[in-house]
């Protein structure tokens, strides 16, 4: 019989210089949680780091505890939101997608505290070799315009 143990929030970004995936498996995503994964990052960059971090629309992401800790530090981060219905185009998306379907599937844990190990190792399995996202369209390069022949 299927007995619900709960729910874990998970938190991530992806460091496209490096390719290391940084992350963090909270009981809750609220604003609290939100700063400490901000000063996560924080705390494993140097200080001339600029944080470019795209978002969706969550309240905990706008909230007055986050603007008030945006303010602590001035200039290191910037926040871009996705338009609403379309989180598909934050690449931690896509992330979250493989995880689900490569590790998630299926799973049968019987804690909380199985499933936040489960999803540590997995963080820890990417970063031990980190493969850099690399774009395939480059804006420069001219659209062609669909034909109908071409369909």
């Amino acid at each position: 019989e299927y007995k619900l143990l709960g729910t874990l929030s998970l938190m991530a970004a992806i460091d496209l210089v490096s390719g290391r995936a940084h992350h963090q498996v909270v009981d809750r995503h609220c604003s609290r949680e939100f700063v400490k994964f901000l000063q996560k990052l924080i705390n494993t960059h140097t200080s001339k780091t600029k944080f470019r971090i795209v978002l969706d629309n969550l309240s905990a992401h706008i909230s007055k505890e986050v603007r008030r800790y945006l303010d602590t530090e001035p200039n290191r981060f910037e926040f871009v939101f996705t338009p609403k219905h379309a989180s598909w185009l934050n690449l931690i998306e896509v992330f979250f997608s493989k995880m689900a379907r490569s590790v998630l599937r299926g799973l049968r844990v019987v804690s909380k505290a199985e499933l936040r190990q489960r999803i540590r190792k997995y963080f820890k399995e990417v970063n031990y070799s980190p493969v850099v996202f690399t774009w395939k369209y480059l804006i420069e390069q001219p659209v062609k315009q669909a034909t109908a022949a071409s369909w």
